[in-house]
């Protein structure tokens, strides 16, 4: 890149902040698929509901039975979906532009094993003393303690991306062993749990443990995050680049990944370690919106609602009367494509 090329990012960078028009009419766009999916998702089941009366049960018009089954059993699941693919996609945005490595993700760098190690260190420790509504707190403390050991591993007179995700991969692989260990040697019934959240399964699912207990999560961390998109931008120059431009690197990488490491650590509390969805839905915004964070956030939070959505929907009603992980279905799609990313990559090296 040459010294005018440089200026110019740099200069985009301070600039450009708010959300391009194109952005904003693909967000409305993909908002309205959301919508729309979260509709057909909550009508189809063992008892299929009408679109139209599924409208008139959110709004409290249904008949009882319907209403029940809208507003108890299936509606707290669709919209535990959608914040849950949201967190994690926005997560997988932060990761993959601060690192600068189009492979990263909550995954990668250990965050989803750190904060099912949390879970499942809760399940066989407290279950049974401790009320249930205190295991996302546990999760999300996995989650940055994991990341704090990652950083003060990646240390060397700073931290530099490639370094942080080699690391990361390796601390991802020993974590999630160790939560394997714990489950094969554990009681049966605590064991059998433990698999169901490594799988990462949105099953019963209720508004007040954990509907209320995640929304507030996302509903401040989206748009801190956003908030903090130059900063995202300037990573994404180079250390020195963005060292030239004024900017505190360091400082701003380990905000940036408090950040994805609080939104994946949340989104993973209550759903499991749903996989994938951080890696693919940046990447699907990226080719929508270009790579401005201020316009992939957005972008990439609905697409990973619209995902799991989507996953979720299939794990629930693809097997009847079975209900499948939704994790399971997300990582028999994310896999190819962590794939082909990993072929794409080697071809461009």
């Amino acid at each position: 890149m040459s010294q005018e090329e440089s200026g110019r990012g740099l200069k985009s960078v301070r600039h450009k902040l708010p959300i391009s028009g194109r952005a904003l009419r693909i967000s409305l766009c993909l908002l309205g698929v959301c919508v729309v999916a979260a509709i057909l998702s909550t009508g189809t089941g063992s008892q299929f509901i009408s679109p139209a009366n599924v409208v008139k049960a959110i709004v409290g018009a249904a008949p009882p039975m319907e209403q029940m089954i809208v507003e108890k059993l299936r509606l707290p699941r669709i919209v535990i979906a959608m914040l849950i693919g949201a967190a994690l996609a926005a997560a997988g945005a932060i990761l993959q532009g601060v690192i600068r490595n189009p492979l990263a993700s909550p995954d990668v760098i250990g965050v989803t094993e750190g904060a099912s190690l949390g879970a499942v260190l809760f399940i066989f420790i407290f279950t049974g003393s401790v009320s249930v509504h205190f295991m996302p707190i546990f999760a999300i403390a996995g989650a940055f303690l994991i990341t704090a050991l990652l950083y003060v591993m990646a240390w060397k007179g700073g931290v530099t991306p490639l370094r942080l995700v080699l690391i990361g991969i390796g601390i991802s692989a020993a974590i999630k062993s160790v939560s394997y260990m714990l489950i094969i040697s554990g009681p049966l019934q605590l064991a059998d749990r433990s698999v169901t959240f490594m799988a990462g399964s949105l099953y019963g699912m209720s508004w007040d443990k954990d509907v209320l207990t995640l929304l507030p999560w996302v509903a401040v961390l989206l748009p801190l995050t956003w908030l903090q998109a130059r900063k995202v931008d300037i990573q994404a120059l180079g250390d020195e680049l963005a060292s030239s431009a004024g900017a505190s690197v360091q400082r701003q990488r380990l905000l940036l990944i408090g950040l994805s490491v609080a939104l994946a650590g949340a989104a993973i509390a209550i759903g499991g370690a749903i996989g994938f969805i951080g890696l693919m839905a940046p990447h699907m915004a990226r080719k929508l919106v270009g790579p401005s964070f201020a316009n992939v956030l957005p972008v990439s939070a609905l697409i990973g609602a619209i995902l799991l959505l989507i996953a979720d929907l299939v794990a629930r009603t693809a097997f009847l009367p079975r209900d499948v992980p939704a994790g399971v279905f997300t990582a028999a799609i994310g896999a190819p494509f962590f794939l082909y990313l990993l072929y794409r990559s080697r071809n461009s090296s």
